[in-house]
Parts: structure tokens; sequence; C-alpha cells
């Protein structure tokens, strides 16, 4: 995984719940700029300090070592860039009320899946080559809330 992986991930799971850099950097013991240039996928960050986020965003930090087949079998799922409209998005009302909703009908973790499908939306948005109208992100949350709740 490279820094712009981890501060994909980082900048996803803080937009889910909700929160700013300052109040996560705060709880990790780190700098605002420190973790701000994390999300930006630059630095180096030690295992310690993505352990001290992970706690932070509450998430359990996994490090793995492996031949990198999984990257490759992963191709498809490559890293999409969180556009600063998802992270706003991310934090509104109505996203944090669906995702809790969802998150207690599926029997998962609500700040978990709210950083799913913030990420789903930006590969789409990705896969598309533009940036998501907040209406394009409701219709596309509908659609698959109405998959999860109404199995075929």
């Amino acid at each position: 995984m490279d820094s712009r992986e981890i501060g994909r991930q980082l900048r996803a799971r803080r937009a889910a719940s909700g929160r700013t850099v300052a109040s996560v950097a705060m709880d990790a013991g780190l700098s605002v700029p420190y973790v701000a240039n994390l999300e930006n996928g630059r630095g180096n960050p030690t295992i310690s300090a993505l352990d001290r986020l992970a706690a932070a965003l509450d998430a359990r930090l996994a490090v793995s070592l492996d031949t990198g087949e999984a990257e490759a079998r992963a191709g498809s799922r490559q890293a999409a860039a969180m556009p600063q409209s998802l992270v706003r998005f991310g934090r509104g009302r109505r996203f944090r009320a669906v995702a809790e909703t969802l998150s207690r009908e599926l029997g998962v973790d609500p700040d978990e899946l709210a950083a799913q499908l913030l990420n789903g939306l930006a590969m789409v948005g990705t896969w598309l080559g533009r940036d998501l109208a907040e209406a394009d992100c409701w219709r596309l949350i509908d659609a698959l809330t109405l998959v999860a709740l109404n199995p075929a």
C-alpha cells in the first residue's frame, strides 16, 4: 500500500465519522499539518503514528507482508482520490443518518459503512472522470439502499 492509498483511507474514515483533521490529530497526539500531509499522500508515517491515527478514528491498524499478489488481484479497486466535495458530503447530517440506519439494518459498523460508501462514490467519480454532484451521490446511495435492503 502506498502513501496515497493510506491517505485516501485516512481521509475517508475521518470524513465518514464527520470529524475534522484537527480533532483527529489532537486525539492521536499528532500535529495538524502532519495528519493533513498524510491525508494528501505526502510523508512517510511510522507504524506508531498510523496506530495512533487508527485508534483516534476508532479503527484497528492491520499490517501485513505479502507477495504483492493481493494488490494485483485488487487491480480494479485502485485508490480513488477523495474529492473535497465528498468529504463535505460525508459530514452532512442526512448522510450520517442514512449510514446509521443502513448499518443497523445490515449489522455493520456505521463508520466503516460510511467510509466504504464514500470510497465507492469516489471510485465512481474517478470512473466517470468527474466529481459527482450531491444529487448523483444521493441517487447512487438510494440505489444501493434498495439493493441492500431488498435482496432479490
